[in-house]
């Protein structure tokens, strides 16, 4: 991992204690089980292990750890943690097998929660400190809004201009399985009925699901997709552009046995606090892991008939406008104008001042 911004205003504890009471709903006696990997697979500090392993004893829980080291590709549990998982209450995943399966059926029983605060300062600012219950409720507020919207404009700086609504209003927003921690996004909106095109914010990159060589591609110059009723029909921009975005989705899509052109779903991030203080190019794997939780951060789930798709395309700045009303505006979740969205703010005083000051680092220039 880079090296740990400093900052007067940092508390892994705290936010393992959010993580286990206000996410987890943990009590006293209550059996923890952490599935992680080891630092060495380049993604989780063991800083994080290490925390949230100290605060569950302190909070009189019993806790136990599996190593269950890292896959580039997988789609299922490994029959040696399945035939522990009745024995615990929480399964906490510190690795990005989580990740890999948070759109999956799992097991029945114990409740699973994935972690994208990936390192000590992640866990310890105002991302993994801000209240869980909070931000579920903005999750719930803005889930209503688009949900039953008849209008849904997507824009954004560098030329998005995407428009629809959601089709099927009799299904309920269908989220992952797993609960996320912290809560950083608003469940997925099918994209079927959307259409437009979309800025590609400079390159293409995965979507956590599998991890393969040439994860990430990066372009020359601006590539707009152009998308009609939740289909890719043509990349726009420099050939050689072009020709790399196709390629791409050539090869991903073949070796997965995808549908290339389908456009799955999108939603964008709901966190404030969630800043990502390190330059993306440096690793696309671990920036797509935490930093689309940022209101700043759009992106669409594609090559794949199932969420997430394989390829991730992230626009930057988005304006969500919902029945004419700008719920995001250049990149800022304006909670206020959403139904009930004062409510929220006066039943939990501490966002406020998140709202008022967000984090506006995604990791687009280099930070410490």
């Amino acid at each position: 991992m880079n090296v740990v911004p400093r900052h007067c205003d940092n508390d892994p504890s705290a936010g393992a204690r959010n993580l286990l009471l206000n996410c987890a709903g943990c009590q006293p006696g209550d059996r923890v089980l952490i599935v992680f990997e080891a630092e060495e697979h380049g993604y989780f500090d063991r800083d994080v292990l290490h925390t949230v392993q100290r605060e569950a004893l302190r909070l009189g829980l019993e806790v136990s750890s599996f190593d269950v080291g890292f896959k580039p590709t997988r789609n299922r549990l490994p029959s040696a943690l399945t035939k522990r998982l009745g024995l615990y209450d929480v399964v906490l995943f510190l690795a990005r097998l989580g990740d890999q399966l948070r759109f999956s059926n799992l097991p029945k029983g114990p409740k699973f929660i994935v972690c994208f605060a990936s390192n000590r300062y992640l866990l310890g600012s105002r991302f993994g400190r801000a209240n869980y219950d909070a931000l579920c409720r903005v999750k719930q507020a803005i889930d209503s809004a688009i949900h039953s919207a008849q209008h849904v404009t997507l824009r954004c700086p560098n030329g998005t201009q995407v428009t629809g609504h959601v089709r099927d209003k009799s299904v309920a927003p269908q989220d992952t399985t797993a609960l996320r921690f912290p809560m950083s996004v608003f469940s997925p909106v099918a994209a079927n009925a959307f259409s437009g095109q979309v800025a590609l914010g400079g390159f293409l990159t995965g979507t956590g699901s599998s991890y393969y060589d040439d994860y990430s591609v990066e372009f020359e110059g601006p590539v707009f997709a152009e998308v009609k009723a939740g289909r890719l029909v043509a990349f726009h921009g420099a050939p050689s552009d072009v020709s790399r975005a196709n390629a791409q989705y050539d090869r991903v899509s073949e070796t997965f046995g995808l549908d290339r052109n389908c456009v799955h779903s999108w939603h964008a991030g709901i966190h404030p606090g969630c800043g990502f203080p390190w330059d993306l190019r440096r690793n696309y794997e671990l920036w797509g892991g935490a930093a689309f939780g940022n209101p700043r951060v759009l992106h669409f789930h594609t090559c794949g008939a199932d969420a997430p798709g394989e390829i991730s395309w992230n626009v930057f700045d988005p304006t969500i406008e919902v029945d004419g009303v700008c719920v995001w505006e250049n990149g800022r979740l304006q909670i206020e104008r959403l139904t009930n969205g004062c409510d929220i703010l006066d039943d939990f005083p501490g966002l406020r001042p998140l709202f008022a000051d967000p984090d506006r680092n995604i990791g687009l220039r280099h930070a410490h």
